[in-house]
């Protein structure tokens, strides 16, 4: 693909990219007031870059970590973007989709694009990468099939890779709306479980998919107190699968906690902003809903059978919006959901609008 010059060809090559690596940021990013809008989706970006480098199973972990390390070089503006680009493309196997090695080839326009925020945004930038990648590479040189040691890891890496992010959008939104930063210190002790609950789902869905490419993140030590060893599971295969379920119950409980941090969060962002609200919204709904989808089958044997429908996408975004403005129709909704993921699971109904009542939330 030939470079782009001008700031409009680069934001249009930023809007054509994004559907190509997340459906669902591609749905929600265009939510935000436009001026955030650019500024999240080359966050996005950046970070989907950084997370090809973490996944490609061509690159040795030693390699990993030298790329992951040049990345925030990168993006601080230290080293060349081009030269990072050109060197990075050709060790992307063809488990790479098309779409991220077309990202990385063309690192030097998203780049480009960084370098035109304001400094505030540039450095907020600049400080999620630089927590997200030397995160990742910690992580690969430890990481093995019978994954994290405990629970403590577990959160340490969803921080690197997804908390830190919840915290760099809670700065932009301040950043961009002088309404919000009354409410920073509260935005910013929630959005951390923001991050982290929505991270928790993936990898809960992505079980025996990240697996089966030897990696596994969830916690051995929780997996250990019902008899189970991570790296010798088979789906479904007899007691192991009723053992494997009430180990994946107590992790869904966890994310549900999470869960309802990231509502409160999204209560705190006034209503006017509605198109912050819907951002924050569709992804959550979608999060909860995918939950609910493991509560019910949490000894599922693989993602597709966890997976969401695009019907169900559709009515989560159709709901979502005629409410986002009106507080306590969204606590209504936010509190049944929830209450049926702690139903679905056999736990105690949470009670109303915190989850409290799910066995293990974190909170």
């Amino acid at each position: 693909m030939p470079k782009l010059n001008s700031s409009a060809e680069s934001l249009a090559y930023q809007a054509e990219a994004l559907p190509g690596v997340s459906r669902t940021f591609a749905l929600t990013i265009p939510q935000l007031p436009e001026p955030l809008c650019h500024v999240v989706g080359n966050a996005y970006l950046l970070c989907r870059i950084a997370d090809t480098i973490e996944d490609e199973p061509a690159l040795p972990v030693d390699e990993k970590s030298v790329y992951l390390d040049r990345f925030v070089s990168v993006v601080n503006g230290r080293s060349s973007a081009r030269e990072f680009g050109r060197d990075l493309h050709p060790m992307l196997s063809d488990a790479t989709i098309e779409a991220e090695r077309n990202l990385v080839a063309n690192v030097d326009t998203v780049v480009g694009i960084t370098r035109g925020f304001r400094r505030s945004q540039r450095q907020l930038i600049e400080r999620c990468i630089g927590i997200m990648a030397p995160g990742m590479a910690e992580f690969q040189a430890t990481m093995t099939p019978r994954g994290l040691e405990g629970m403590r890891d577990l959160d340490r890496y969803c921080y690197c890779v997804a908390g830190v992010v919840g915290e760099t959008l809670t700065e932009l939104f301040c950043d961009y709306s002088p309404g919000l930063k009354s409410r920073r210190e509260r935005l910013l002790g929630l959005s951390v479980s923001f991050g982290q609950g929505l991270q928790m789902v993936n990898i809960l869905k992505d079980f025996w998919e990240d697996r089966e490419r030897g990696v596994c993140w969830l916690p051995r030590d929780v997996f250990a107190d019902v008899g189970l060893d991570l790296s010798s599971l088979v789906p479904g295969k007899g007691q192991a699968g009723s053992k494997f379920a009430l180990a994946m119950l107590r992790l869904i409980y966890v994310a549900a906690g999470h869960l309802a941090g990231a509502f409160r969060y999204t209560m705190l962002i006034p209503a006017k902003e509605a198109g912050m609200r819907r951002f924050l919204l569709w992804a959550l709904g979608m999060a909860v809903q995918t939950l609910l989808r493991l509560a019910e089958n949490p000894a599922f044997v693989n993602g597709a059978q966890v997976k969401i429908s695009r019907n169900e996408v559709r009515a989560i975004v159709l709901a979502t919006s005629a409410l986002v403005r009106w507080d306590r129709g969204l606590r209504w909704m936010f509190d049944r959901a929830v209450e049926r993921i702690s139903r679905a699971g056999g736990g105690r109904s949470p009670q109303r609008g915190s989850a409290r009542g799910l066995p293990l939330a974190r909170r």
